[in-house]
């Protein structure tokens, strides 16, 4: 079975418990950032591109509760799992309000934790396939019929070309999420070679001006990644 591409966030104060976790979790097969404190798990996390994130519930500076939710305002989607050193109810309630995908009370096991990680990450997951079946997005203002090729705002119309419809239907697809570079030239112009990455950039550059009229909406080069559509 292939193994899921995850690079997690890891924020544990323990220093003990973060440098054998993050050791545990490369071994594993998973690129590992670890910080020692909320703020420093939040600022890694604006400042890098995470398909996952780790967080002690309490942390110095800023707790994990915090830092959920200062996340969960940047991206509802993104996997969250709560270590804690409590068992009380509320505080587990309290996670899975602020939308904790899961949460392990410490001490735990290693194959525990990968457990929950690759659980997590078939439920959350978009299907290996890659695109949804949906022909009808919401990115903030705009409407995006991709079986009529139309973005609209308001009394606004944008007739779409063909590729132009494919991509922001695999942005859609995985909104507030990166889209891989090399995925979206194999499917739809497909070859990833230079001259087609550099046809694809002209479209990018042509959906991010379709997408002006919402300042809600961003359309952003993930360096060394590939794009990410950023709405409500």
């Amino acid at each position: 079975m292939e193994k899921p591409n995850i690079k997690i966030l890891l924020a544990e104060d323990d220093p003990n418990l973060g440098t054998i976790l993050k050791a545990y979790l490369e071994a594993k097969g998973f690129p590992t950032t670890l910080c020692i404190n909320g703020q420093e798990a939040y600022n890694m996390y604006l400042k890098e591109v995470f398909n996952f994130c780790i967080l002690d519930v309490m942390m110095p500076v800023k707790d994990g509760f915090t830092v959920a939710r200062e996340i969960r305002k940047v991206d509802k989607k993104i996997p969250i799992l709560f270590l804690t050193a409590k068992t009380m109810q509320e505080d587990i309630l309290e996670g899975l309000k602020i939308g904790a995908d899961d949460y392990l009370t410490k001490p735990f096991s290693m194959e525990e934790l990968l457990l929950r990680i690759n659980a997590i990450h078939r439920r959350t997951s978009p299907e290996i396939s890659g695109d949804s079946d949906k022909t009808f997005f919401r990115i903030g203002k705009y409407s995006f019929d991709y079986s009529r090729q139309i973005l609209k705002i308001e009394d606004q119309e944008q007739k779409l070309t063909s590729k132009e419809a494919q991509l922001l239907k695999m942005l859609c697809d995985r909104i507030n999420d990166v889209l891989d570079r090399s995925e979206a030239l194999t499917k739809i112009w497909l070859d990833d070679n230079y001259f087609n990455a550099r046809s694809m950039d002209v479209y990018i550059a042509k959906l991010r001006k379709y997408l002006k009229d919402d300042p809600t909406v961003e359309l952003l080069n993930v360096h060394g990644k590939g794009f990410k559509l950023i709405a409500d």
